[in-house]
């Protein structure tokens, strides 16, 4: 894996933490989980920049969306009580197929 995938990973994995965050800004009224928020917003577009370099646009930014959406979705699961019924996690691993599936065809 080239350090262009690397950079589109770690930029998925700070998106999931931003998005996982965003909620206990209470609408960036809470200065410290704002400034993380924030601070994880420009790490992961950082990230997500470097990557495109090497990669399609359109390919990165799926991928990135993906990783960022299916993660913050069971964050949400895991640690939020959100509900994981059989017909949203089913919709979950088709994010998660499609994603690895982009991966493989570039």
């Amino acid at each position: 894996m080239g350090k262009a995938w690397i950079y589109l990973i770690a930029a998925g994995l700070t998106e999931i933490a931003w998005a996982s965050l965003l909620k206990r800004t209470e609408g960036f009224t809470r200065l410290a989980p704002s400034l993380l928020t924030a601070a994880m917003m420009a790490l992961s577009f950082f990230l997500l920049s470097r990557a495109l370099r090497d990669l399609p646009m359109g390919t990165a930014y799926a991928i990135w969306t993906g990783i960022g959406a299916a993660g913050t979705a069971i964050v949400g699961i895991l640690y939020a009580g959100e509900p994981a019924g059989a017909l949203r996690l089913a919709c979950l691993a088709l994010i998660v197929l499609g994603t690895v599936g982009l991966k493989f065809t570039s």
